[in-house]
């Protein structure tokens, strides 16, 4: 069947660093079974997973069904890389591309699909293999250069926002992005041990911050600063209400979004956005018939919110922060 197509092919190329990294992009997907059981009930189109990472969702969802194609989206080269091998398989049935999640309205158009939008998917964060990647300095585990840049031709990394921001800016963040109790005094060790480089000494320096009788609960206490610190290296958060309101547009009716997010401000902007395609931004009265012309576009699928359950939990643990949400257009 030959391999996948290839929107903006030069945006693929791979590099030596990520070629060594690519066979290894082996990632245990979330929440498969029920991503499968509520995508794996829309009416004959074309997927897009907006975060296609290694192809783990995608590859079951082109297998479960053999009339839908897919268009795959990520940032990162050698997520792509990776995945273009893995759905080789399924030929011109599958097509990557390369742009953030939150220009999906434009890369779905520039692909041409044959047929109509009628699932989307979002897993979003970072996938194990990138974690994993001890070069790329995502993880505290690592000793390595503070980047955590999935797209390694973006110009903002990690060592940028610690070493130049402000104690104000910094301390919004760790509460923003990672609801952090201790952000001022993080913060504020920080900016005193100016300049940090590598993921070893930011690690060091926070968990010292982080009061000792905190330290020894609730897993490793960089944890939440790494994330807020990924978070806004790759603009996450302000790509969520977009991306979510496009795919909603771009969904035919019966068409269905489903999006896993990891943290609380995640989920909260996938809810807002739900929300409002839910009401169509109607205020009148509820018990009374809409009079403002709101067009409802989409019903949020019961449970509206739904966690992994206790066997992936026991076979995959980074599944526990999970929290899937998923919608019919209407």
């Amino acid at each position: 069947m030959g391999r996948p197509r290839f929107a903006a092919l030069s945006d693929n190329r791979v590099g030596p660093i990520a070629s060594s990294v690519m066979s290894e992009f082996a990632h245990a997907s979330v929440m498969l079974a029920e991503i499968v059981d509520v995508l794996g009930q829309v009416p004959t189109g074309v997927y897009v997973d907006a975060t296609l990472g290694g192809a783990g969702h995608a590859t079951a969802l082109l297998d479960h069904r053999r009339d839908m194609s897919l268009i795959g989206i990520d940032r990162d080269p050698i997520a792509r890389a990776a995945a273009s091998d893995r759905l080789a398989r399924f030929g011109d049935r599958a097509t990557v591309v390369a742009g953030r999640f939150d220009a999906i309205a434009d890369l779905v158009a520039s692909c041409k699909p044959q047929g109509a939008v009628t699932g989307v998917l979002f897993d979003l964060g970072v996938s194990s293999p990138q974690f994993d990647d001890g070069e790329r300095g995502f993880s505290y585990r690592y000793d390595a250069p503070l980047d955590m840049r999935m797209n390694s031709q973006d110009s903002l990394n990690a060592a940028e926002i610690v070493n130049t921001w402000s104690h104000g800016d910094l301390t919004r963040l760790l509460r923003d992005a990672a609801d952090e109790r201790f952000a001022s005094r993080i913060a504020g060790r920080i900016i005193d041990n100016r300049p940090i480089e590598t993921t070893a000494k930011l690690a060091e320096i926070v968990t010292l911050a982080i009061p000792a009788a905190t330290r020894r609960t609730g897993g490793h206490p960089a944890k939440r600063t790494f994330q807020a610190l990924r978070i806004a290296v790759n603009d996450e958060l302000a790509q969520i209400p977009v991306a979510v309101a496009d795919a909603i547009d771009l969904l035919e009716t019966r068409g269905r979004g489903a999006v896993l997010s990891y943290h609380s401000g995640e989920d909260r902007l996938v809810k807002k956005a739900i929300a409002a395609a839910e009401t169509g931004g109607c205020e009148c009265p509820p018990r009374l018939p809409c009079g403002c012309g709101a067009e409802r576009k989409v019903r949020p699928l019961s449970p509206k919110l739904r966690r992994a359950s206790a066997e992936e939990l026991a076979s995959n643990p980074r599944s526990s922060s999970a929290l899937f949400r998923c919608f019919e257009r209407i």
